[in-house]
């Protein structure tokens, strides 16, 4: 016999994480900090390195040596510099899809990053609270990275 499944919402399996970051920056220089920063990553358990081949079809990925490591997501879209997307499980290990938007656009000097996260899957309400920290503070320090750029060409 098999065991009973717990039915589930559509709300409680949807995850949309939503962001508006001002950077007081060229949108050539923020949109590769944005590259940058996707390769160094924070976490609760410190930092963790990536490799992001920012091509169509390129991968985003944690190399952990000797075959070893995590797969996060493939580029799906790459338009430099206006826009970064990305499909694939990203942390998770669950059943899951995501897609991950950067929108970059430019007016007066200062570089708006649209950021959109939105994902299906069984994904536990914890993990999406984390996501949804997680996500801003790599948006913002892909800011503070781009106005450092700024600040020391001055």
């Amino acid at each position: 016999m098999l065991p009973a499944i717990a039915p589930q919402s559509i709300e409680s399996c949807t995850i949309t994480i939503e962001q508006v970051v001002k950077v007081n920056a060229p949108i050539d220089v923020t949109f590769e900090s944005l590259l940058e920063e996707l390769q160094h990553l924070d976490s609760p358990n410190g930092p963790m390195d990536f490799k992001l081949e920012a091509w169509p079809g390129g991968r985003w990925y944690r190399d952990l040596g000797n075959g070893n490591g995590h797969f996060w997501a493939n580029v799906q879209a790459i338009k430099r510099p206006t826009l970064l997307e990305f499909s694939g499980p990203l942390m998770l290990s669950f059943p899951v899809v995501n897609n991950v938007q950067y929108r970059l656009k430019e007016e007066n000097g200062v570089t708006t990053i649209t950021f959109h996260h939105h994902g299906f899957g069984l994904v536990e309400d914890e993990v999406k609270k984390g996501m949804g920290e997680g996500w801003p503070s790599i948006n913002n320090k892909a800011r503070d990275r781009a106005e450092a750029k700024m600040a020391k060409r001055k």
